[in-house]
């Protein structure tokens, strides 16, 4: 083979190398064009736009509440910033006593915002108030249970009546006067600690049997038989 044979070639090389580089870029743009073709049946819509979700927040928690400061001082309060659904003060199912935090639902989710933010950190009675919101899916759905209940406060001295006059049994009797006498005992032992010369009167009591009670109608016979004796 001569030497333009051989340039005759380079060139038809050349030439079928730059049309396979042509057609590859023509076909790739064809592809991506195709992607971003249009629907069928008219231009695309437009997606609406996302408002951001406004708060709906309406419960608030209430931490650090003073000794009493209970439903209607907490109703009579923050019922100045706006309508008030639901109140609770969280208290002791035994004594009735608060547990110093509660939760108050308001009807406008606004008013429950800035409530949140003018009481937090607030001196009330000095005590520094911890308000915050909770969001709906963290409020418990038991929250509410019994929220207008009013606690009676329990009259501890018919309590400690009934505890002290009830009927005991002999073993109870027997540790009752057994405790009396332990203290008893250890109090002679201050006295004569202190050096102070003072004898402690004997506790008369049985640790055997208690007492029985006397009842009204026995008296009546031992007075009768006292008069007739006399007569």
């Amino acid at each position: 083979m001569g030497a333009k044979a051989k340039k005759a070639m380079k060139k038809q090389l050349s030439k079928a190398s730059a049309q396979l580089s042509v057609s590859t870029h023509n076909k790739e743009a064809a592809a991506a064009a195709a992607d971003f073709l249009p629907l069928e049946g008219g231009p695309a819509r437009k997606l609406p736009e996302e408002k951001p979700k406004e708060d709906v927040a309406k419960v608030l928690y209430i931490g650090r509440i003073p000794h009493g400061f209970y439903e209607k001082e907490m109703e009579g309060f923050f019922g100045q910033f706006g309508v008030i659904k639901r109140l609770r003060i969280a208290r002791n199912k035994k004594t009735g006593k608060s547990k110093h935090f509660g939760f108050i639902e308001f009807e406008d989710p606004g008013v429950a915002k800035v409530v949140a933010e003018t009481m937090h950190n607030y001196l009330l009675f000095e005590h520094l108030l911890q308000v915050r919101l909770i969001p709906p899916q963290q409020v418990h759905p038991k929250l509410w249970k019994g929220f207008n209940y009013r606690v009676k406060p329990l009259n501890w001295v018919q309590i400690e009546r009934k505890r002290h006059d009830k009927e005991r049994t002999l073993e109870e009797h027997k540790k009752l006067v057994e405790k009396i006498l332990k203290r008893d005992l250890k109090r002679q032992k201050r006295i004569e600690a202190a050096g102070i010369d003072y004898e402690c009167p004997e506790i008369v009591g049985s640790i055997e049997q208690p007492a029985p009670k006397k009842r009204k109608t026995d008296r009546k016979k031992v007075d009768l038989i006292g008069m007739k004796s006399k007569h």
